[in-house]
């Protein structure tokens, strides 16, 4: 993917394997999270994956969001310059 960027705007090494790396983690945390959770159930474990996936791409896509924007928002307001999203130094 980081070939696909224009050569103008390609992420330095460094910066684009902080952001591959984020959603790496998240995604494992995410499917190991689904996988513990489908177990406690006696009915089928795989539609219970299924639902806490689709949960997971909608509403948490949805309140993640949200969080980065309200964190965007008050870093903007009161000016903590080590705090912008996108911006490793």
């Amino acid at each position: 993917k980081r070939f696909k960027e224009p050569e103008e705007e390609r992420r330095p090494w460094r910066i684009w394997f902080y952001d591959t790396s984020k959603q790496a983690i998240g995604a494992l945390f995410i499917h190991f999270a689904n996988v513990f959770l489908s177990d406690l159930t006696e009915e089928d474990p795989c539609s219970l994956y299924l639902i806490n996936f689709i949960l997971d791409a909608t509403l948490g896509m949805l309140l993640i969001w949200l969080g980065v924007k309200v964190v965007s928002w008050i870093v903007q307001r009161k000016k903590y310059v080590y705090l912008v999203f996108g911006e490793y130094g």
